[in-house]
């Protein structure tokens, strides 16, 4: 398989087509890398200290690293829900990773409106390369029902567990992939992925439309496997080792199951490094496309760190000073990394305390394409931030729920964090942290600040709007 810096072969004469075709240009193009599971500590610029991430982190260096950044949620499906719709948990339409046959999860439902449609209707050409998990073929979540011009990837988050798998999805159209040989000899995904994301740029840019990438890549997420010439040679050795027992033939088999792996630590960092190198392949096609420039460049990760498939977050401070994992409402499961770059725009070098979430980023497109701000959003335009310039809104709180495990909720106000947990069980709990003095959220304060309780207690009360339409809500 091509490393990803071979793939920039393809850029050279996309450059010349661009600077020749006369098209002006004034909308930025947006490109918006999503790691899957990836956690707040796991880079460089966000004090990673066991491996490095240099061109994500030369992204901070460019442009302003945010430090009170949060998911939708604190898993996958929900998550990105919120990040695409521009609503929070408690309002979205998809409230939980719920599996669906014969292929594929919950649907976003007809009438949806996403980021997508917005920047499709300012001008933008579209296109989603990754893992999708928003609605298989055919339903009506489908990418292409959903304001997407292009997509390749992994449709179904239960497939996308296998990065060597026997398919992947060119928008209808299955792509079959050659399984003969020994697991871990084909194709890996996210290198074809890449492949299919920077020839995605290249078309776009020679007909010198606007284009919005999104490519959220399934790295970090379980299972821990990567090509041999991603470095694993250099990190194999180089840290103590548990080797993990996995799934590597039966029903589940490439069907949701991790495979083994003789070197956990060591493949997850060469997984990282190999998700910095596609980001750093990125960055160079656009500066050969001659775009770079005219270009806000998002990272950020779906949620925190997992611990499955030989994943331990702990060695590699994942989570950072934060509390919790993947499934927690706890910050190390929703405080996520995301770093802007926009050259001309953002200032480089800069850090934000603004407290935001995934769902300010629809706002802030529908902003940057023209269009108005709706009603029906829950998130707040972070361009002004990005501009540099006064007026940047600010919200009053931020709310979060998780339908799994019993049902939990947590609102984020000021420095004040309740969380609602164990909600179905017999003994539901509240749990009140003040993020300022204990931002390990380690003490308890319920009992000690009745007044801050109950106003927290009544944001969950009426941020929570019941979707009955979910399968996981009925009955409630």
């Amino acid at each position: 398989m091509l490393r990803p810096g071979k793939l920039l072969l393809l850029g050279g004469t996309a450059a010349a087509a661009v600077a020749c075709s006369g098209k002006p240009q004034t909308k930025p193009n947006i490109v918006f890398i999503l790691a899957d599971d990836l956690g707040w500590g796991d880079l460089g610029c966000y004090g990673q200290q066991r491996f490095q991430t240099p061109n994500i982190d030369a992204l901070a260096q460019n442009g302003k690293l945010f430090t009170q950044c949060y998911s939708g949620t604190t898993v996958s499906a929900p998550s990105r829900s919120c990040l695409v719709t521009g609503t929070h948990s408690g309002h979205t339409a998809i409230r939980g990773n719920m599996e669906l046959q014969p292929e594929g999860q919950f649907p976003l439902p007809e009438g949806s409106v996403t980021f997508f449609h917005d920047l499709k209707a300012a001008g933008y050409t579209t296109g989603a390369f990754g893992k999708w998990g928003l609605g298989f073929v055919g339903s009506t979540g489908d990418p292409q029902k959903q304001g997407v011009d292009q997509f390749f990837g992994y449709n179904c988050q239960l497939l996308a567990h296998s990065y060597y798998p026997d398919h992947l999805w060119d928008n209808g159209r299955r792509v079959d992939l050659d399984i003969s040989g020994p697991y871990g000899s084909g194709v890996y995904a996210p290198d074809l992925i890449h492949e299919k994301a920077i020839e995605f740029m290249t078309s776009a840019a020679k007909e010198g439309k606007p284009f919005f990438l999104w490519y959220p890549t399934t790295i970090p997420h379980a299972e821990l496997i990567v090509p041999e010439d991603s470095i694993i040679q250099g990190f194999r050795g180089k840290y103590p080792e548990t080797p993990y027992k996995g799934i590597d033939d039966g029903p589940y088999f490439r069907k949701g199951g991790y495979c083994s792996q003789e070197y956990p630590h060591a493949a997850f960092a060469a997984m990282v490094t190999r998700l910095d190198d596609y980001v750093g392949d990125l960055v160079r096609q656009l500066k050969d496309l001659g775009v770079y420039d005219n270009t806000i460049i998002i990272f950020s990760s779906d949620n925190g760190p997992h611990r499955e498939g030989g994943a331990d977050p702990d060695f590699f401070d994942s989570n950072g000073p934060w509390r919790g994992y993947k499934r927690d409402l706890y910050e190390g499961g929703i405080r996520v990394p995301m770093i802007v770059s926009w050259k001309g725009h953002t200032a480089p070098g800069t850090q934000t305390d603004l407290i935001c979430s995934f769902w300010d980023l629809m706002p802030t497109f529908r902003e940057i394409g023209g269009g108005e701000s709706a009603e029906n959003l829950d998130g707040l335009s972070l361009l002004p931030l990005l501009e540099e310039r006064e007026g940047q809104a600010e919200h009053d709180f931020l709310y979060f729920e998780f339908q799994e495990l019993d049902g939990r909720q947590a609102v984020r106000q000021g420095p004040w964090k309740l969380l609602h947990l164990d909600i179905r069980s017999d003994s539901p709990r509240y749990e009140l942290y003040n993020l300022e003095s204990d931002p390990g959220e380690t003490t308890d304060l319920s009992s000690h600040r009745p007044e801050i309780l109950a106003s927290l207690k009544a944001i969950m009360e009426r941020e929570h709007v019941p979707n009955p339409a979910f399968p996981v809500l009925k009955g409630e």
